[in-house]
């Protein structure tokens, strides 16, 4: 029989269905008061629904609850022991498991005050970015028992289900460093339902004693995962047994399998290759699961309110980061904010200009503005938007430029009107997908990555990189492209690739304003993403042959052509510090240790050196200087920092 909870005005009724029809059981009586009677007056009860000449009701015309809406207890187990080797290799780790797994099967407790039913919406866990699913069975207790064989626990069990663990797993790494259990990673939501089905409406898909059902994840019509529940690894009548060890459980008690091999988002995670990962679940996903025999659940995924922040304590054990100061000189107070660099122009300022505190700008016309790059995250990008509201409250905002690629220059494009035309280069728009996607990034917050989480971790910890989707160019440009604004002239040129495999400025010949983005870093270290060097000196060049006498940096105070010339001697620098050493027969990782930074070592971020001369070796050398991914650079430059870094 297949058993529902289901929603009416007067309270929650119970039924048994058929034919897509509810019989419904009297008022008042609960699926758990049914089910602690056994398996034989749960048959006795239903049949007598169906055959009570009582008004039936259809299936789709109500809303279904869970089967059991408030278990008295939820334990999620691990009976799949492949999923926890995906996992683990997800997260770079190896697949070999401890012998605990082998030994024992693992549990744990579930919340019962938030299981929702087959077809709610749920609510991203406060505070995730990594919001996951994960498709999973459940077997219900009948009629309790205290230190049962796997045989009696088998016969102990009254029904199944389908079970959705909603998985918070920014929340469930970052508490893993606690080793005392799950927690707020896991109590967002869990799915139950949409019926619950008795043993022996699953005999035709019994096999050697197992259930083999055919299971299917989707999210949005895509295919995420399918399988087979035969291939647990630990039966249900062998977790219940070892649950039961001096525990009394009780009718409605409810056990998850642990998650079918593919059907969730973090076994599909590649560290190696961000960007074939599916993606992690935002604000208007539908998931579905559908499992042969029991039904299908779909659900939409809604946002979430922003959590209470609580103030971290002092490790007294912790090296305290060292004092970060922009020593460059500026022609305005560089603070945060909105500052006015010339006529109906202005400059938005986040110091201290490292990693993810990168500048824009907005230019005004008559009825029309355009803003130059979003920000890192959504509250910052909001914060910027709110505080130029007084000028595009007058002059809407009709365009906005991204100079590059870098999330923190477009993290924040999908706040802007979708009557703002973005427009890039050609190149900027290509790279965008194959950035690092937002929501990764969390990973710098959240894991272990040994020697360099410290590291990453201040760089990285401030940001918020929850619900950012990404926005790509409405328009692109090759070369040079005008713009009018306004009846103002807001001129875009392409002088990549440098920074990036393409670096826009824009520049306001009428106020002598150039927005430089990443070509210019004034008091913190340029990176060199993609070169050449000698592409970036030019265009160090045609950026002081503008004539532009106010220049906004990507990163760092409001400069002038000094600030220019300063990152083109830095970058000269580097050419010389790495020819001189390439010639010398000195390999990239040494000649990094041991490179004079002379007067830029007190820019901020000094260990990006790595990287800019790993970009030169690879022009010098392409052969024997092989190509290195972004996190294995990122690791070297923690080294580099914690051995010889001032910054």
């Amino acid at each position: 029989m297949r058993w529902v909870t289901y929603e009416t005005d007067d309270g929650d009724r119970v039924g048994v269905v058929d034919d897509d029809r509810i019989h419904p059981i009297g008022p008042g009586v609960s699926l758990i008061d049914l089910i602690g009677q056994g398996s034989e007056k749960l048959r006795a009860a239903g049949e007598a629904a169906l055959t009570s000449e009582a008004h039936t009701v259809p299936l789709a015309g109500v809303r279904l609850r869970a089967p059991i809406p408030r278990p008295p207890s939820m334990r999620d187990c691990l009976c799949f022991l492949d999923h926890m080797r995906n996992c683990q290799q997800a997260m770079g780790q190896p697949r070999t498991l401890k012998d605990a797994w082998y030994q024992i099967p693992a549990f744990y407790f579930a919340a019962p005050s938030t299981v929702v039913g087959p077809y709610d919406d749920v609510a991203i866990s406060p505070g995730s970015s990594w919001f996951d699913f994960e498709l999973e069975i459940a077997a219900v207790i009948g009629p309790g028992g205290r230190d049962l064989t796997p045989e009696q626990a088998e016969e102990r069990i009254v029904g199944y289900t389908v079970y959705n663990d909603w998985s918070a797993r920014d929340l469930q790494t970052h508490e893993a460093a606690l080793a005392i259990g799950q927690a707020k990673g896991k109590d967002g939501a869990t799915t139950l339902g949409p019926f619950l089905v008795t043993p022996d409406e699953l005999e035709p898909y019994l096999r050697d004693g197992r259930l083999t059902l055919r299971v299917e994840a989707t999210v949005n019509g895509r295919v995420i995962g399918s399988g087979r529940t035969d291939s647990m690894d630990w039966s249900f009548g062998e977790v219940v047994s070892y649950a039961s060890r001096g525990v009394d459980l009780v009718p409605g008690d409810v056990f998850g399998s642990g998650t079918v091999p593919g059907c969730c988002l973090v076994e599909h995670l590649s560290l190696a290759d961000p960007a074939s990962f599916p993606g992690w679940l935002k604000d208007g996903d539908v998931v579905e699961l559908a499992v042969e025999g029991l039904g299908r659940t779909r659900q939409t995924v809604r946002a979430s309110a922003r959590p209470y922040a609580l103030t971290p304590r002092e490790n007294p054990d912790r090296r305290p980061p060292r004092p970060r100061v922009n020593r460059a000189p500026s022609r305005l107070p560089y603070t945060r904010g909105l500052h006015e660099v010339g006529a109906d122009v202005w400059a938005w300022l986040l110091p201290d200009g490292g990693y993810g505190l990168s500048n824009a700008g907005l230019v005004a016309g008559e009825g029309a503005s355009i803003l130059v790059d979003t920000l890192f995250d959504l509250p910052l990008t909001a914060e910027m938007l709110h505080a130029m509201g007084h000028v595009t409250a007058r002059h809407p905002l009709t365009h906005a430029v991204l100079t590059h690629s870098n999330g923190d220059h477009t993290h924040g494009n999908q706040l802007l009107g979708e009557g703002v035309e973005i427009v890039a280069a050609t190149a900027t728009g290509a790279e965008m997908p194959h950035e690092m996607p937002a929501e990764l990034l969390t990973a710098t917050q959240v894991m272990d990555v040994g020697p360099a989480t410290s590291y990453l971790r201040e760089r990285f910890g401030p940001f918020d990189f929850g619900g950012i989707r990404l926005r790509l160019p409405d328009r692109t440009y090759d070369g040079e492209l005008t713009l009018d604004v306004g009846g103002r002239e807001v001129r875009l040129t392409n002088l990549g690739p440098a920074h990036t495999g393409a670096d826009t400025v824009v520049h306001v010949p009428d106020a002598g304003v150039l927005f430089a983005g990443d070509l210019l870093f004034v008091g913190c270290t340029p990176i060199v993403w993609s070169g050449p060097v000698g592409n970036w000196i030019a265009a160090c060049d045609r950026m002081i042959a503008t004539g532009a006498h106010t220049i906004v940096p990507g990163h760092g105070p409001v400069t002038d052509p000094d600030g220019v010339l300063a990152v083109r001697g830095y970058l000269t620098h580097v050419v010389e510090q790495a020819d001189a050493a390439h010639a010398r027969g000195v390999p990239f990782a040494e000649a990094a240790k041991t490179v004079d930074l002379g007067e830029y070592a007190t820019w901020l971020d000094a260990e990006r050196i790595v990287v800019n001369l790993h970009r030169r070796y690879r022009e010098l050398d392409p052969e024997t200087t092989p190509e290195l991914n972004r996190l294995t650079l990122m690791a070297m430059m923690a080294d580099w920092d914690a051995t010889r870094g001032l910054s």
